[in-house]
Order: C-alpha cells, then structure tokens, then sequence
C-alpha cells in the first residue's frame, strides 16, 4: 500500500505524514524538497548540460550538488533546497530549473509528470502534496485551466498509473480562514516577523490567474483556496473513488483509518 497526503495550506499535512511514519516505520516518506518518484517540487530538473554548467558555476559546491542527484534517463535531478549554502544566489539560480510556475508549456509539464507516474512502480511509500498541491495550483494559476480540463488530466494520470494500491488522505479544512490564520501567525522567524504569508500572498498575486481575477491579500488567498480545494474533491470523487479517503483536518482516528484499508 501507498499513501498519498493532501489538503490545502494549513490542513494539517505534515502531521499526519509524521503520525503515519509513526504507524508504519518500515514505509519511506516522501516531504517537500526530497527526491520523490512522482514529485518534483523544491527540485531542480536538468539536462546533462545545464546539470555540468551548474557544476562548473558552483564548483565549490560539487560534493554537495552530486550528494544530492539523481539520475533518471537523460534527465538530473537535483534536491537543490536540500543544500544548506551560504553562496550567493545558489538557490535562486537552481529555481529556475523547476517545473512548476509556467516555466515549461502545458504540454511539456503534463508530459513530465505522466512519464514519471507511469514509471513509478514502487510500494510502501508515504507522499505529503505529492499528486495534487502542485499540480493543481500550476494548473490554476499559471495555465488557468478550468476544473474539467483539470480533473480530465488526472483522469488520463490514473489511466497511466502502474500502481494500484493506494490511497489518499486528503484532509478537508472545515475552517480554511481560521486555519490559514492559525498557519500565518505560525510560521514566523525567530523575531515574530511573517515568512509564509507574504511569500504566498506574492505568489498569488503575481500569477496569472491571481492578476486575471484580482486575487489580492488574506481574502483572495481564502477564495483561491476554496476553490482549490473544491476542484481536489471533485477529481477526488470523479477519478479516484474507490481510493479517497476524507478526514476533518482537525478531526480524525488515524488507527480506525489505517484499521478500515
């Protein structure tokens, strides 16, 4: 079996990915920023050429950057976030190489993400925003795809799929605005100064979709994320019936959860 965790920002991902790693110590656990079969948020995707121009640039860096590569046909991967640098720009240069946020075309993304799920043939892995979180907001944000355009590519991702046990724990916010609240008063610096919500505030705003519909501030983030949050349920509903699982995100029995799979 495989777990997938989802649910908007502030649902509670992380702990339930740390209350499952718990339950099931012999699984490996898939966060943010780790090398993931399936997942390439937080990492640099590379050709061979840009993977030793990268090299050459930061050849102070070159034990570290081989330490956290990854090899996948002609393609390196690189866990960029994973290197803790005092060097300047390392990471925002590495960035650049991402997927998400219209730096590829839709038909370069899709294509990515289906040959990487069709290649994924493992088991006993738990994933946290691994197959929803950033897929969705790329689609919504910067192709400003329309929710049947979007459930009908993770219909064709789950045609592609080799594996198929698994379930997804999406955890439902029940009070997005309040969670979002709690969220943004706790992800703070050492000085009580915002870190998160400026940067997701900016990210919203900047994004096509975000300027198209005038999404500004708490109260744009709040619909963005409802509607977010609206279209996982439907896919979840339409595409992955029998292996959805919903919990109240503040509100469950993890052990009465794992005891009915």
């Amino acid at each position: 079996m495989n777990y997938f965790v989802e649910g908007v920002q502030g649902a509670g991902k992380s702990t339930l990915v740390g209350r499952l790693a718990e339950h099931l110590p012999d699984y490996r656990v898939c966060r943010e920023g780790d090398y993931n079969p399936v997942e390439l948020a937080w990492c640099a995707y590379l050709t061979e050429a840009q993977y030793e121009s990268v090299l050459a640039k930061y050849d102070r860096l070159r034990e570290e950057i081989i330490a956290n590569t990854h090899t996948e046909g002609d393609r390196r991967i690189v866990t960029y976030t994973r290197i803790i640098t005092d060097v300047p720009g390392f990471h925002k240069d590495l960035e650049q190489y991402e997927i998400y946020n219209n730096r590829l075309d839709r038909a370069q993304f899709e294509e990515i993400i289906l040959r990487r799920y069709a290649a994924w043939d493992g088991d006993k892995a738990i994933f946290e925003c691994s197959l929803f979180q950033n897929i969705v907001e790329n689609q919504i944000l910067f192709y400003e795809m329309t929710d049947e355009e979007i459930v009908a590519f993770f219909t064709k991702l789950k045609s592609v799929m080799n594996v198929r046990d698994f379930r997804i724990l999406y955890l439902e916010a029940e009070d997005l605005a309040e969670s979002l609240r709690v969220i943004r008063k706790e992800r703070v610096d050492a000085n009580g100064v915002e870190m998160w919500f400026p940067l997701m505030v900016g990210f919203l705003e900047d994004s096509p979709h975000g300027r198209r519909c005038g999404l500004k501030g708490f109260d744009g983030l709040v619909k963005h994320l409802e509607h977010r949050m609206a279209v996982e349920k439907r896919i979840l509903t339409e595409v992955f019936p029998q292996q959805a699982v919903i919990l109240k995100s503040k509100n469950y029995d993890l052990d009465a959860v794992l005891g009915s799979m």
